[in-house]
């Protein structure tokens, strides 16, 4: 069974993933573009750092000294001049450079994610929420671009400067000057981080809060005639209210120790630029240095701080978007419990029907909870097999297992003869198609979603798929036909329509072992059986699986096999167990009577 990962990540674990999607093995040029931006970094930072030493030095030589004329230092102001636009220049090749490895690797790791979500087991579906697994991948997204938006355009340049600045003060000035700007900045960044990885607990809080109504807001308009049908208007509104009402302390507590941080990084900064600028002026008057000095401390301290009074924001943001990518890295880190073996085998792809084997098989949900029991049967190629039974009898367990969504805990499921386990999911499944009991649609043209069934497939075979569905005359009857929208998971359309575009995509799939999975139970007598034209045509020259709970509908089937509590308790023809007189007799007597009582309530 799929275990579950932790809670949370790390910020380290959160940045060693982003990194290898960062720096991409066995690709040169992405490499090589992230080698160019880094390049660049480093020069528009020390032509940022030599703009000041231009300055002072020009300062030093128009300054009067003893009644004299000053002369005009061209060389130094054009170097001033020059350096300023390289800062300008490599900063500018920088953002261009590092714009599309920022943008490629967002795409990559939401691809990868995406992909990632559809190989996870159907297990892992069921006990997850889809609007948060969007929200997760939407935040992660967005909190990638943050984290290398901010941490190459700011955090780096700005440690880059910082150490470049501390060693030309202590060249210049002496090891005090040093010392204290860099006591000041460490000081800042230390209370920047102990302060804002306290606040990182609420952003989480928020995400989840976040996640929640999102969810709640997804599943109430999803079900917006159950809504409806009952009356809970104001009860959804309470249940979504309450995530909103969570999410908005934890954002006004975020607020306020947003302020207190922004007090306390500017307390550092003015107690810092003080003590540098005072031990500056004291040597100027003291003829230890020169006004040009002064210039250039009180020039290195400016141009450093205005990146440092971003450094709280700028962490902040990062933090963020780290506590963002957490979830979607988590995705990436779940495990399947349904993977292919190394050795897997391709089944074998031809035009003939599959055979279909039962042997001994065993399974269940939970450990402690088995839903069969020992099941055994054989379906030959061409053949047609037929499982009925009560409710929660194990019906619907065994389609899920011919498709592979789960795998037997004892016993073989046999598909050509080979144990599904040894065959790659892909090709299995190519080979399957499948009409549910609840045909849902995608939420796009009816055309797009007849041709879900082979996305290659021409008009001309989508047309011929809606002709043997009986569904083309009722699609060329609408004003757009086949450009017609279906709406939310096709509720545009009736039950009896939405089966039809159902068997139409599975007759363009045109697989070798169809599964009917209570195909119409959901409908009303006159629809299933006009349906079930559909699908006895669906049904020619291929292998069918029935699951059905009317027993009217497989009457055909050339055996037929009676579930109940996990085990097959009747095999026969529909003339032979209704001769014998058990379980599936009763059961047809039962629904022979409701069937007259509701012809008579027709009446």
């Amino acid at each position: 069974m799929r275990t579950a990962p932790p809670a949370s990540r790390s910020s380290l674990a959160t940045i060693a993933s982003l990194l290898v999607w960062l720096w991409p093995r066995g690709e040169p040029a992405a490499q090589g573009r992230v080698a160019l931006a880094m390049a660049s970094l480093i020069a528009a930072k020390v032509a940022t750092v030599a703009v000041p030493v231009f300055y002072s030095r020009a300062v030093d030589i128009l300054a009067p000294k003893g009644g004299g004329v000053a002369a005009l230092p061209v060389a130094l102001i054009l170097g001033y001049g020059l350096m300023r636009i390289a800062a300008a220049g490599f900063g500018e090749l920088r953002d261009g450079l590092f714009a599309a490895v920022q943008q490629r690797t967002v795409r990559r790791v939401a691809r990868e994610t995406f992909i990632h979500l559809h190989h996870l087991s159907l297990g892992f579906h069921l006990e997850r929420r889809t609007g948060g697994l969007a929200r997760a991948i939407d935040r992660g997204m967005r909190g990638i671009e943050q984290v290398l938006r901010f941490a190459v355009f700011n955090i780096l340049p700005t440690l880059l400067e910082v150490l470049l600045v501390t060693a030309i003060v202590w060249r210049m000035f002496d090891w005090r000057f040093a010392a204290v700007t860099l006591c000041a900045v460490l000081l800042y960044i230390a209370f920047t981080l102990a302060l804002t990885n306290r606040r990182v607990r609420f952003r989480r809080t928020m995400n989840a809060m976040d996640s929640d109504a999102q969810t709640k807001a997804v599943d109430s308009l999803l079900n917006y005639e159950t809504v409806k049908y009952f009356g809970n208007e104001a009860h959804e509104v309470r249940r979504f209210d309450a995530s909103l009402a969570a999410y908005e302390r934890a954002a006004v507590k975020s607020q306020v120790t947003l302020s207190a941080l922004n007090f306390g990084q500017g307390v550092i900064i003015a107690f810092g630029l003080g003590a540098v600028m005072l031990m500056a002026g004291a040597d100027v008057v003291n003829g230890r240095v020169s006004l040009g000095h002064f210039v250039l401390v009180n020039t290195y301290l400016m141009q450093l701080y205005q990146p440092l009074n971003m450094l709280g924001f700028v962490y902040r943001e990062i933090k963020q978007g780290l506590v963002d990518m957490e979830q979607m890295f988590r995705l990436l880190a779940e495990t399947t419990a349904i993977t292919d073996r190394p050795d897997a085998i391709a089944l074998p792809q031809a035009a003939a029907p599959a055979a279909l084997a039962f042997e001994n098989v065993h399974f269940g949900y939970e450990p402690s909870r088995e839903i069969l029991r020992g099941v055994s049967f054989s379906l030959p190629a061409g053949g047609k097999l037929a499982i009925v039974g009560a409710t929660g009898a194990g019906k619907s367990t065994i389609a899920r297992l011919v498709f592979r969504f789960y795998d037997a805990t004892a016993g073989r499921v046999l598909i050509d003869g080979h144990d599904l386990r040894d065959l790659t999911q892909e090709s299995l499944r190519a080979a399957i198609g499948v009409v549910p009991q609840d045909a849902v649609l995608f939420n796009d043209t009816i055309g797009y979603n007849i041709a879900y069934g082979r996305p290659a497939a021409s008009p001309a075979e989508i047309e011929a798929a809606a002709r043997l569905a009986q569904i083309h005359e009722f699609i060329t009857g609408l004003p757009e036909g086949y450009a017609t929208r279906v709406g939310e998971r096709g509720l545009k359309l009736s039950g009896g329509e939405r089966q039809r575009v159902a068997i139409a995509r599975t007759i363009l799939k045109n697989p070798r072992l169809l599964i009917l999975d209570e195909a119409t139970s959901a409908l009303d007598t006159a629809t299933e059986r006009e349906i079930e034209t559909a699908l006895r045509r669906l049904a020619q020259s291929r292998t069918t699986l029935v699951i059905a709970h009317r027993l009217s509908t497989v009457v055909d089937a050339d055996e037929i096999i009676v579930l109940a509590a996990g085990k097959v308790a009747e095999r026969g023809t529909h003339r032979a167990l209704l001769e014998r007189g058990g379980r599936y007799a009763e059961l047809w007597a039962m629904q022979a009577r409701a069937r007259e009582r509701a012809d008579v309530a027709a009446v």
